[in-house]
């Protein structure tokens, strides 16, 4: 029998208010006698207050902090590079990442960089990057403004380098945040779109994780609990956007996928990262309007965990597939990519890059570029 190896870590913070917490943790995870924090973020937190919010309330308990705004929706690498010069320019010792996905992401990556010194695409996942990655990285605390990609509690950051052409997965047990604050309460302010979509990227991740090859039993119970209460609350959290239980669940659903998917993801997930380096697509809905026919095609190779996630959705439903479709009608998503601008001439590039992609390999059943091509194409 051969040996496996899991490991779950990371403090959370859950619950309304969570994120008066956040000076008390600052001051804890650094061994600095005067804490300094680069708040990293996008333009669109900054825009709406919640930056200048967080930065009042650390700067009113002590810890002197800069906020770095400068991350794209599809972060790339030129935004890691300007982080790194803020936090060094604000003799920094502490990473405070803001947001959605992207400033997550982007916070785990200037971290790295502010201590490692190799390009960063020497850090790819999908060529054992990982080795290359010690301890020494700054201390870092996220705090979630979305209920989608669960990045407050991953062990990545995804960025789309030069080098690759394409959205680049840099993985390490190093890259985790010391503290991660839920909050519901910074989350009501999401529009129903962005809430639907980035509800299916968490939802997508469940999904995904669960029926991804390989034997992780804790992924496979914390899936299942996450696509719950994805099922029962992503459709409330968008028709009624200050309900608090439903924005809380759906960040617990969110946080549960992200600890999930280090068993795996699938090919949902390789056919989505181009789509958001190519075509510039928001993850979430490039996962939401591929899921189902990947779904589809997976019934071959998950057909009894496929019918557990049936029941789960919609025990009425003829198919997972199915039950997908009704949920992404019912929460106001597309029926397909071609109502977002995605036509039969771009799928060769598509498909090639999403071939290139590390997700797929543990997807349960084996795809080629032309079934990934085949893929996009039954999506349009």
């Amino acid at each position: 029998m051969s040996l496996t190896t899991w490991s779950f870590p990371t403090t959370i913070v859950f619950g309304p208010g969570a994120v008066a917490t956040l000076p008390d943790h600052a001051k804890r995870v650094t061994t600095a006698a005067q804490p300094r924090a680069l708040l990293v973020c996008d333009a669109g937190v900054s825009r709406i207050g919640l930056a200048e919010r967080v930065q009042a309330l650390l700067e009113g308990a002590g810890v002197s902090t800069r906020v770095f705004d400068g991350v794209a929706p599809n972060p790339v690498e030129a935004n890691v590079f300007a982080g790194v010069e803020a936090y060094r320019a604000h003799e920094a010792n502490v990473v405070v990442s803001l947001g959605g996905g992207s400033p997550l992401d982007a916070g785990k990556l200037i971290a790295l960089k502010v201590t490692h010194d190799r390009p960063l695409v020497d850090y790819d996942d999908a060529t054992g990057g990982d080795r290359h990655v010690t301890s020494s990285v700054p201390p870092i605390i996220t705090i979630p403004t979305t209920a989608g990609t669960g990045s407050e509690v991953g062990r990545s950051g995804v960025v789309t380098l030069p080098a690759t052409g394409r959205k680049t997965v840099i993985f390490s047990p190093h890259l985790l945040a010391r503290v991660a604050i839920l909050d519901p309460e910074l989350t009501v302010s999401m529009p129903a779109r962005v809430t639907a979509a980035t509800g299916f990227d968490a939802l997508t991740h469940c999904l995904e994780a669960y029926i991804a090859l390989g034997d992780h039993p804790m992924a496979d119970a914390i899936a299942l609990g996450g696509l719950e209460l994805a099922a029962r609350h992503l459709a409330r959290a968008v028709e009624h956007g200050a309900d608090l239980e439903a924005r809380g669940a759906m960040m617990k659903a969110a946080m549960m996928g992200a600890v999930a998917f280090q068993k795996g993801l699938g090919a949902c997930h390789s056919l989505a990262h181009p789509l958001s380096s190519e075509k510039d697509m928001h993850h979430g809905l490039a996962n939401a309007l591929c899921l189902p026919a990947v779904v589809a095609f997976n019934e071959e190779g998950a057909r009894e965990k496929l019918d557990r996630v049936r029941r789960i959705l919609d025990a009425t439903a003829p198919s997972a597939a199915a039950a997908c479709v009704e949920l992404r009608r019912r929460v106001g998503l597309p029926a397909g990519l071609g109502p977002e601008g995605i036509q039969k001439a771009d799928i060769p590039k598509l498909a090639a890059k999403a071939f290139e992609d590390a997700c797929h390999r543990s997807n349960p059943r084996p795809v080629t570029e032309q079934d990934l091509a085949t893929l996009y194409e039954a999506s349009l």
